[in-house]
């Protein structure tokens, strides 16, 4: 097989901080990229060859984009479908495909298809919203605790909302909504896995995650995880079943839940790169951004081998900040012997918004933590 890598165009939906580091990754190849956001100042405003502004919820503005296109992908979900399903009739290479991005879209469908493939994943109900919750409590159906999460739209955290006592019921939300129950969570885990045109697959180390109990967004990630190889094995194996499920192109970020019991469930999934990959820069052979391009564009998949132990932090804006971003604490993290920044080029800062990451790498995966709670305590984003 032969492609000409200077002469193809690659369009991007999204140009937040995924799709800026997919364009640095795709710039080492000389792949030229193009990215709609509604934002003229996104993350990608300077790393792209052309930024088209623009919605891309639109179906004219999001098929416009894509016409004179090669690939498209996406750095994120919240999209158009029926225009990308458009362009890929008229030829447009479109990974991951609508279908799975359609699927993707809605959590309770999600939810479906892991009950039809035989996919284990937490127990769950689909309802209209508030009352119908509310009943359900009610007649036995629901038992507190549980969780809500809204079909469509949540993100980062956005659209759950964990119930662990009546009081909790005054924060329930008022839209379509999945009521899973509370798992007994031993650990958070997640495995990005690649599949391209072949259906060869390949998956990343296991990563172990802890959540921002306030944001409900991931705040400190290790690689390895401390689990068993027994245990690595089966979430690696789960990873790639669900990817071969989706029979998708592409890269597939799959959250799972390691119960107290051992069990292994799906939590739920992204189709593109991840924040649970943000360490495979640095950290392995072939990064999750280069990963998803060679899965993309038809080629061989690259070695996922981990080259150091790791642990990446979320650098979140501080919770009573809001404006103008300064960087508290930088020099003294730059000191830190194996510490990477990554900053994302969001020039406000407000509370809990992601501003950027850090790498922190050990050949001890003990010392890489330690390293990282420093960074972690001295390193704030303030107005």
């Amino acid at each position: 097989m032969s492609i000409n890598l200077s002469n193809t165009k690659l369009g991007i939906i999204g140009g937040g901080q995924l799709g800026k580091m997919l364009n640095l990754a795709a710039h080492n190849w000389h792949l030229d990229t193009y990215v709609i956001d509604p934002n003229p100042y996104c993350s990608c405003s300077t790393s792209s060859i052309q930024l088209t502004e623009g919605d891309f919820m639109d179906y004219q503005t999001v098929y416009n984009f894509g016409r004179d296109k090669d690939f498209l992908t996406i750095e994120i979900e919240k999209i158009n479908v029926n225009a990308l399903k458009a362009l890929e009739k008229e030829g447009v290479k479109v990974f991951p495909e609508p279908r799975v991005i359609e699927l993707i879209q809605d959590k309770g469908l999600q939810k479906e298809f892991y009950k039809e493939k035989q996919l284990a994943s937490s127990k769950f109900i689909l309802l209209n919203g508030k009352e119908s919750v509310l009943e359900n409590i009610k007649n036995g159906a629901i038992h507190i605790p549980f969780v809500q999460k809204s079909r469509k739209g949540g993100y980062d955290g956005k659209g759950v909302h964990v119930v662990n006592d009546i009081q909790d019921l005054e924060g329930l939300m008022d839209c379509p909504c999945v009521i899973e129950d509370l798992v007994d969570i031993e650990k958070e885990l997640a495995v990005i896995v690649a599949r391209n045109h072949k259906g060869e697959t390949n998956a990343f180390p296991v990563v172990e995650m802890e959540f921002n109990s306030k944001a409900n967004l991931v705040e400190f990630l290790s690689c390895p995880s401390d689990i068993s190889k027994e245990i690595e094995s089966k979430a690696i194996n789960i990873a790639t079943s669900c990817i071969n499920a989706y029979n998708m192109t592409g890269i597939l970020a799959v959250e799972l839940f390691l119960t107290k019991s051992g069990e292994i469930l799906i939590n739920e999934v992204a189709p593109r790169p991840h924040n649970s990959g943000h360490h495979t820069i640095e950290a392995c052979i072939t990064s999750q951004y280069e990963q998803h391009l060679r899965a993309i564009l038809g080629l061989s998949l690259g070695s996922t081998l981990l080259k150091s132990p790791a642990v990446m932090i979320n650098i979140l804006g501080e919770a009573n900040y809001t404006g103008i971003a300064k960087y508290e604490g930088l020099d003294e993290c730059l000191s830190v012997e194996g510490f990477k920044l990554h900053l994302y080029g969001k020039k406000d800062t407000k509370p809990f918004r992601k501003m950027g990451h850090a790498t922190i790498l050990d050949r001890d995966i003990e010392k890489a933590k330690e390293k990282a709670r420093f960074v972690q305590k001295k390193l704030k984003v303030i107005a």
